[in-house]
């Protein structure tokens, strides 16, 4: 039997904060075999990125240590490795790609820069020969008229192709293994499905290992050879994947199966109050060019849509990004200009100016995708759900204030004695609830929600699911649910628009988009979101 290319043996890692020591990962052993793909799965904080950068020594040292275990690497301990071996091992044998490639690329230096840095660093390559080796990576990745890309900047470019571009950078070096932290996470369906086709192509071609980091299941079914299995810093369960997917042993295991949304909502209800409706909706953003900035042709964010949101209702908006759905949303809410006609509750909006939407406002309430940059970190969690109150019930006092927080923070499932606390003190989905009290607060008609699960766990997206159709029906709330997210979609909304390219491709209710989608592009995204997951190994393809 051939040795492994990477072996950790009883890694622990710890991190000190003052007098304190937290154990982060706990005695973790596992192997990666040539060639061989494994998944480390499990939700956030359990110990999986902190487990992939300690193979690179990239942790914060020394506030970081490893008080027990190996990293076993070609017969090398990298752990006991001095700086200039871990250089030659950095980027040349092992090389990493992150969750969010907007953050690891660097935002002043083409895309021609950035990866022939890499070439000429480890490689020594001249200028000219850098160019071509950058063009036959591009290619390689799938990057369309790489050519016209050289001299783009990461801003230029869109989510899939910035994450093509880190891979490029990745597999510059032909490394030996491939950590890939969470690649995916951040991308519309379509393009998680051609993201993970890419690299187990590459993975075949170039005869590579990869360590594959994630919280879905559903992804490590297409990629992963083996499967290990983490919570609370230590790994629970491992084995192949097919047996793990078949025949899971621990709880943990099975929770993580079981944790996709779940439930379907009520059929939909045409004859409801229309709470919201948009009529030939337009937001046309100007493209200026020369001296004088002369408008020479616009972005057609949202081109010409019609749509209802009624009371108890959901409508789901969905599509790939810059398809126009946040547009739209913000549009609808008035938080945007835009033309065409825009009803609240029958009465006319579309006129008013922002000074006269303001009476309107605690009646159509946002909840963002991301709650860590949608809260106030210098404000309390009170502070936070008071502050719309304040503004929009002046005549109350603080007391009467105080128990509207307490009442809401139970009612999204919160215990009111947090009130004090920060929001950096709380998880993912503990702040999402908090964002969606401070919302609630205000007891809306209306409530756009731009895809406010898609940062979270696939158990914590259950939960807030279950919550926010909780909510619904308690207080006949009309939902804008925004997402690319179809799974999440399918539990919770009644209507369905498609959209793309700022224009409406299909419409209906959800029985009829997911059960008889009509075009092409709709069967497209259905496809990406549920076929491959339910097919084992089975990935969509460009």
């Amino acid at each position: 039997m051939t040795s492994p290319l990477l072996s950790i043996r009883d890694l622990s890692v710890a991190f000190a904060q003052g007098e304190e020591e937290t154990l982060a990962v706990d005695r973790v052993s596992f192997d990666i075999g040539r060639g061989e793909t494994v998944a480390l799965v499990g939700e956030s904080g359990s110990g999986k990125s902190v487990t992939a950068l300690s193979v690179l020594k990239l942790l914060p040292y020394p506030a970081a240590s490893h008080p027990s275990g190996e990293i076993l690497y070609g017969g090398r301990d990298l752990l006991a490795g001095d700086e200039a071996e871990l250089r030659r091992v950095r980027g040349n044998e092992i090389t990493m790609i992150f969750q969010e490639p907007m953050t690891s690329l660097n935002p002043l230096h083409t895309i021609e820069k950035q990866i022939g840095e890499i070439l000429k660093l480890h490689r020594g390559m001249g200028d000219r020969q850098a160019t071509e080796r950058t063009l036959e990576l591009l290619r390689q990745v799938g990057i369309q008229e790489p050519e016209k890309r050289l001299d783009a900047f990461p801003h230029q470019l869109s989510g899939g192709q910035r994450q093509r571009v880190m891979i490029a950078m990745a597999l510059a070096n032909e490394p030996d293994l491939l950590i890939a932290d969470e690649p995916t996470t951040a991308l519309d369906v379509t393009v998680q499905a051609q993201i993970l086709e890419l690299l187990a192509k590459l993975r075949r071609d170039n005869d590579m290992s990869m360590l594959f980091i994630t919280h879905d299941l559903g992804i490590v079914r297409k990629v992963a050879d083996r499967v290990c299995v983490m919570t609370g810093g230590k790994i629970v369960e491992s084995g192949p994947t097919e047996e793990i997917f078949s025949n899971p042993q621990h709880a943990y295991t099975r929770h993580l199966l079981a944790a996709e949304p779940k439930g379907e909502p009520p059929q939909a209800d045409l004859s409801a109050e229309k709470v919201v409706q948009g009529d030939g909706i337009k937001v046309w953003f100007p493209i200026k060019k020369g001296l004088l900035r002369r408008t020479v042709d616009h972005v057609k964010g949202v081109d010409g849509v019609d749509v209802t949101v009624r009371a108890g209702q959901t409508l789901g908006v969905v599509g790939e990004s810059g398809s126009g759905k946040t547009t739209l949303g913000l549009a609808l809410s008035r938080m945007i200009s835009s033309d065409g006609e825009i009803r609240f509750s029958g009465e006319r909006i579309d006129k008013r100016s922002f000074r006269e939407m303001r009476p309107l406002r605690h009646k159509m309430q946002i909840v963002f995708q991301d709650p860590y940059g949608s809260l106030s970190p210098r404000m309390s969690v009170s502070e936070i759900i008071q502050e719309g109150l304040r503004i929009h019930e002046r005549q109350l006092s603080p007391e009467e204030r105080e128990r509207m927080v307490v009442e809401v923070l139970q009612e999204v499932g919160l215990d009111p004695e947090a009130r004090f606390r920060y929001p950096h003190e709380f998880s993912g989905g503990q702040r999402q609830r908090i964002a969606i009290a401070r919302a609630m607060v205000l007891k809306p008609r209306f409530v756009m929600l731009d895809e406010p699960t898609s940062a979270l766990d696939m158990s914590v997206q259950a939960q807030v699911v279950d919550l926010l159709r909780d909510l619904q029906k308690r207080h006949d709330l009309a939902y804008l649910f925004i997402s690319h997210d179809l799974k999440v979609v399918r539990a919770l909304a009644n209507e369905v628009i498609v959209m793309r390219g700022g224009k409406v491709v299909e419409a209906g209710t959800a029985d009829q988009i997911f059960h008889a989608p009509k075009t092409d592009y709709t069967k497209a995204l259905i496809a990406a979101a549920f076929e491959i997951a339910a097919t084992p190994g089975g990935v969509v393809s460009e």
